[in-house]
């Protein structure tokens, strides 16, 4: 099977005055259509860059090889949603035309759009709140807009860094299991980056461990976690196993 995504010795590095600055290199793996793969590491590593690489906001450095589409036309600007660490909701607009901004930038038919956004909010668990502001919301709640906001144009690709970095760590871990369940019923190819080694675990299908000083990719493999997951999971022996091998990639063992 082709893969959706194939990147192989992905490096970027930024030019300075009288100095380079490597970003990311030896990034290399496959995204299979509807995986949910975690880019994991420190601040500075590379990660966000990445995901910036895939949505055509930089360009890697010549010789590297990113391939997205799995053979299919595809088109950053139609085919990729983002989540960002903050919501980012445009304070002025209501729920519903936040989530519908992507297809009115796009040019969608409005009233196709309008019903799907309805439907997104209804999936994402804000049914009754298409006509509150953002600032009636909690953290929370305002994350889940933004990932229905990312999924109303139906893009092919979604790339989410730190969406929940913001949270307390019980929203976080709320909004764990809601990514999971979205993501069960999308079906949507993810990227989601995030620092928490346990949270690249509970999500990811596949994890990719990204190291710093100088940034390179040190490991990518198969999360053998069966779907749909519990809060429970993080109690078992293999969930430990695999935490534990990111932290000797990270030489925090």
């Amino acid at each position: 099977m082709t893969p959706f995504i194939h990147l192989e010795n992905v490096r970027k590095t930024y030019r300075g005055r009288g100095k380079d600055f490597v970003a990311v290199s030896n990034v290399t793996f496959d995204v299979n259509e509807g995986d949910l793969v975690s880019l994991v590491g420190p601040s500075g590593c590379g990660k966000t860059t990445v995901l910036k690489i895939l949505a055509d906001l930089h360009e890697a450095d010549t010789g590297c090889t990113v391939e997205i589409g799995g053979g299919t036309p595809f088109t950053p600007g139609r085919d990729v949603g983002m989540v960002f660490q903050q919501a980012l909701l445009l304070k002025w607009r209501t729920i519903l035309d936040n989530v519908l901004l992507p297809a009115d930038i796009l040019g969608l038919p409005r009233k196709a759009a309008k019903d799907r956004a309805r439907d997104l909010l209804a999936m994402v668990g804000l049914a009754g709140f298409e006509s509150k502001y953002p600032y009636e919301l909690s953290g929370g709640m305002q994350q889940r807009a933004a990932i229905a906001r990312a999924l109303v144009h139906d893009p092919k690709l979604i790339l989410m860094d730190e969406p929940f970095g913001a949270l307390d760590a019980l929203t976080r871990e709320k909004m764990n299991l809601e990514m999971l369940r979205i993501w069960q019923e999308s079906r949507k190819t993810i990227l989601f980056v995030t620092h928490s080694i346990q949270e690249a675990v509970f999500l990811g299908s596949r994890c990719a461990v990204l190291t710093a000083g100088p940034a390179r990719m040190a490991d990518f493999f198969e999360i053998e976690l069966p779907f749909p997951r519990t809060l429970d999971v993080k109690t078992t022996e293999r969930f430990g196993d695999y935490t534990k091998r990111i932290y000797r990639q990270l030489g925090m063992d």
